[in-house]
């Protein structure tokens, strides 16, 4: 296949058509990437050969022109000397020069046209290739979107609901049972502040008491008749 009929097709194809219809878009676009990226380098060798080749026709036209100027001065001093044999032969020699010049430029356009159409190719390939670049790019990403989101919806769906609400349950009673024992580490017990001044109570209600008692025993002895 020729380069420019493979350039044709790549700028003339739908690639976005392409890839709806690819089973694989991603590995679709990699080979359409590696094809053009191929041909844009067989562009640039191609179109750096007729440069080359172009400069060296320009090489060639300047020195046969050279020449035409050359034998067109020497027809002229051969007839400014009379001699208008010399002068008919310089003449034809002029002529044969002056013809490969033209052929020379008629060359020379043909090169130009085509280094034109190479480098109006080779940018054209150059935005495709950009933009296709762009759509892979945008393809890898939605690719990985894709996986992550597949793999928390599997996720999602190995996980069992009533399994997880069970688990809840229990980390809820787990920690309403330690709240309990932390309750019951001072259940019964009174601040300390409370517990002193109960104790002054207390012994307030034993002095009374001890107090109720001797004066009981003191009216016992008042009664009891001395021998």
């Amino acid at each position: 296949m020729g380069i420019f009929t493979r350039f044709r097709d790549i700028v003339s194809a739908n690639l976005n058509a392409m890839l709806d219809r690819a089973e694989d878009p991603e590995k679709l676009i990699r080979l359409m990437i590696r094809e053009m990226e191929d041909t844009l380098v067989e562009l640039k060798a191609s179109c750096a050969g007729v440069m080359a080749n172009s400069r060296k026709i320009q090489r060639q036209l300047s020195e046969i022109r050279s020449r035409v100027r050359h034998w067109e001065e020497r027809a002229e001093v051969a007839v400014n000397k009379g001699r208008d044999d010399l002068a008919r032969e310089a003449l034809v020699e002029k002529r044969r020069y002056t013809e490969r010049a033209d052929g020379l430029d008629r060359e020379s356009m043909e090169s130009d046209a085509l280094i034109e159409q190479y480098q109006d190719d080779i940018r054209q390939l150059e935005e495709e290739l950009q933009s296709a670049r762009e759509k892979q790019r945008v393809l890898v990403q939605r690719h990985i979107h894709a996986n992550r989101r597949r793999e928390a919806q599997e996720e999602i769906r190995r996980m069992d609901t009533s399994e997880a609400f069970m688990k809840f349950e229990q980390l809820e009673n787990r920690i309403e049972r330690m709240e309990a024992e932390a309750d019951l580490v001072n259940f019964g017990r009174k601040p300390e502040l409370e517990v002193t001044l109960d104790g002054l109570a207390l012994d307030d209600e034993i002095e009374n008491e001890l107090q109720k008692l001797k004066s009981s025993r003191a009216k016992e002895d008042e009664n009891t008749p001395a021998p």
